[in-house]
């Protein structure tokens, strides 16, 4: 089996991370049928490093800790136009504001050059899944995104693999870790800037919160389900959106007292006037599915018209879980190449 050659695009937490598994094989024996090379590592301000002959992983980590980043000024996009690979592993930072460019174009490139691409940004899929999915039908390339959303669960694989038949009616669930985490901490009495300063510490917040706190990311991870999983295309700024900035511990412990819990609930559904959806915060009963889920967990339920309800749960997710996100769709394309 010939090693897929990648282009790793960003090199963030998620990045490092990937890289670090790929350096400590031997302690994932699940991996052997994993054959890939890393030919470069592009940045948006760390610069980038490419070696068609392969850069070794424990080597990309020593380089960017001890410099700070890479020894080469190129861009992703000129990467991408000009570098022979086989994957572009798209793990650049979603930009909210640019409306998923400059990953967009990042990805389209890669299509339009007969490449395959795994993304593990949400933006291309959020933005423009329908136009980048007909691309690379059309050029005989694969799309992949499994780590976009609900991390390394298997969300699109179920519905690629598992759900075929099923016409997808309604989604429904929690889908920001964030929100999730801080509005757990203020049930236990933190105000909303010392539960979200908890999360930065951990690693779960970003330095800006908030597309999290105002359900900016949780409506992009809703549109990317939909696109896929209902094929639609709509786009996050189609989402009706209500943050919880507004809430004060006060208010989870008064619904505390009536047994409730408060949630951030992402919901599309089908109607005579096509899919609408929408991120709400609701109170839940205590033996609602989704006021179980804790910490940076996330739920989602979907409703079919054979299968009828199936609830994919996930605990306790971490770097290493969107990590295998990533992981699995270079697997899938290993057994087609």
């Amino acid at each position: 089996m010939a090693k897929l050659r990648l282009l790793l695009a960003g090199f963030g937490n998620v990045g490092r991370r990937f890289v670090e598994i790929l350096a400590d094989r031997k302690s994932y024996p699940g991996l052997s049928e994993l054959e890939v090379a890393i030919v470069a590592v592009t940045t948006g301000q760390h610069g980038a490093w490419v070696n068609p002959a392969g850069l070794a992983p424990a080597t990309i980590l020593e380089t960017y800790r001890t410099r700070g980043g890479f020894p080469d000024s190129r861009t992703t996009l000129d990467a991408v136009r000009t570098l022979d690979f086989d994957v572009l592993v798209e793990l650049s930072p979603l930009s909210i504001a640019g409306r998923g460019e400059p990953a967009i174009a990042h990805v389209r490139e890669a299509l339009s050059r007969g490449r395959h691409v795994v993304s593990g940004n949400k933006g291309p899929v959020a933005w423009a899944y329908r136009e980048l999915s007909t691309l690379a039908r059309a050029r005989g390339v694969r799309f992949l995104h499994e780590a976009t959303v609900m991390d390394g669960a298997p969300v699109f694989n179920l519905q690629r693999h598992c759900l075929r038949g099923n016409t997808i009616l309604r989604l429904e669930g929690i889908l920001n870790s964030t929100s999730n985490m801080v509005l757990g901490a203020m049930e236990r009495g933190l105000s909303l800037a010392a539960a979200v300063a908890k999360a930065q510490a951990m690693g779960i917040a970003e330095a800006d919160p908030s597309a999290d706190l105002e359900g900016w990311d949780a409506a992009v991870k809703l549109t990317a389900l939909t696109n896929v999983l209902m094929d639609a295309d709509i786009k996050p700024e189609q989402i009706w959106r209500q943050g919880i900035a507004q809430l004060t511990p006060q208010d989870l412990a008064v619904a505390q007292s009536r047994g409730r819990r408060i949630k951030m609930i992402c919901e599309a559904f089908r109607t005579d006037a096509g899919i609408q959806g929408s991120v709400t915060v609701q109170e839940l009963p205590l033996d609602h599915p989704f006021a179980r889920a804790e910490g940076a967990g996330s739920v989602l339920r979907i409703h079919t018209d054979l299968l009828g309800r199936l609830i994919i749960a996930e605990d306790g997710p971490d770097l290493s879980t969107t990590a295998y996100g990533v992981i699995s769709d270079l697997l899938a394309l290993s057994e087609c190449n």
